[in-house]
């Protein structure tokens, strides 16, 4: 078993930055929920350039403002937003591993564009289980450096294993499925029918796809509300609470949908017109207050096609 050692010490957390790995898994029925990555894909794109294991413990930065202390040799990468990322004031790529040594101090300022990015080391940050996951989820007080939910904080130690092989060479994605997500302008998110997507009217369901919303700043990695020109109508009694998946799209009495994120409570009220893809949902993680969405309707059977893909290509089946 490798040695387990300091990495980094965290000098500024910025707006929040959370130990996460890819969530927990077997407790929804308990009422806990999964937590892990808001964007999944940068998540398991940093692990894959590092060679780790696809669960392997990231940090999790929103919005920059993040300064460390590297505490000894290693090698790290940072994917998601194109964050301004420095090694000892210079300017690194995202995307593209780097090597670190003791006493260098890294940054990673707010993106032009994007919420979330994911700094890796490799071989993973490290922290004690809670039911089987690192993952930080604050509203369940679970997971993070100290078990109990909180976010990294200045003065803080970050552990990971100590690694003795060659050196990596940096990589970059060559192909279409490799490369770095890019957003459209609007937003194009795809939606599979769920929930009560049938019991919503012909003209409420056209009238969701047909509009254009914004994101609003009503957003964490519980959920976000959307504002749209024209609100949408239930015309039936409330439903009793069921069970919420990460990527529902609630319509509460407002009218103005509610897509559910990794964070989420496990059961919910509000009458779903759709669920959004892997895909799609990774997208939204790094959309920011302001930015306009569209909603396109797919099959299931595509949906999970997509899934697929990337499953295999990531290795996280």
């Amino acid at each position: 078993m490798a040695k387990i050692s300091p990495v980094l010490e965290i000098k500024q957390p910025g707006l929040l930055a959370t130990l996460q790995d890819r969530g927990r898994s077997g407790y929804l029925a308990s009422g806990i929920t999964s937590g892990g990555p808001v964007d999944e894909y940068a998540f398991l794109w940093a692990n894959k350039l590092l060679d780790n294991p696809v669960d392997a413990a990231q940090i999790e930065i929103t919005l920059g403002g993040f300064e460390a202390t590297v505490l000894r040799r290693a090698q790290m990468v940072v994917c998601g937003a194109p964050m301004q990322v420095a090694l000892n004031g210079r300017r690194l790529p995202t995307w593209l591993v780097f090597d670190v040594e003791a006493g260098d101090v890294l940054t990673i300022a707010a993106a032009p564009h994007g919420v979330r990015s994911y700094l890796a080391v490799r071989g993973g940050f490290h922290a004690e289980a809670v039911l089987g996951s690192v993952a930080t989820v604050k509203r369940d007080r679970l997971g993070g450096l100290r078990g109990d939910g909180s976010s990294l904080l200045a003065g803080d130690a970050v552990s990971a294993p100590v690694i003795s092989a060659p050196a990596l060479l940096p990589r970059r994605p060559r192909t279409d499925l490799l490369q770095p997500q890019s957003a459209s302008k609007p937003l194009i998110i795809d939606v599979v029918a769920a929930g009560q997507y049938e019991r919503f009217s012909q003209q409420v369901r056209e009238q969701f796809f047909s509009q254009t919303y914004q994101v609003t700043a009503a957003q964490d990695r519980m959920g976000m509300r959307l504002q749209g020109p024209q609100s949408l109508s239930w015309e039936h009694d409330q439903i009793l609470s069921e069970p919420l998946p990460v990527g529902a799209i609630q319509i509460p009495p407002d009218g103005q949908p509610i897509i559910m994120l990794v964070d989420r409570q496990t059961l919910g009220g509000y009458p779903k017109i759709g669920t959004v893809t892997w895909r799609s949902r990774c997208l939204l993680g790094q959309a920011t207050a302001g930015t306009e969405v569209v909603f396109n309707l797919v099959s299931l059977t595509a949906a999970q096609n997509e899934w697929r893909q990337y499953q295999r290509f990531f290795g996280s089946s």
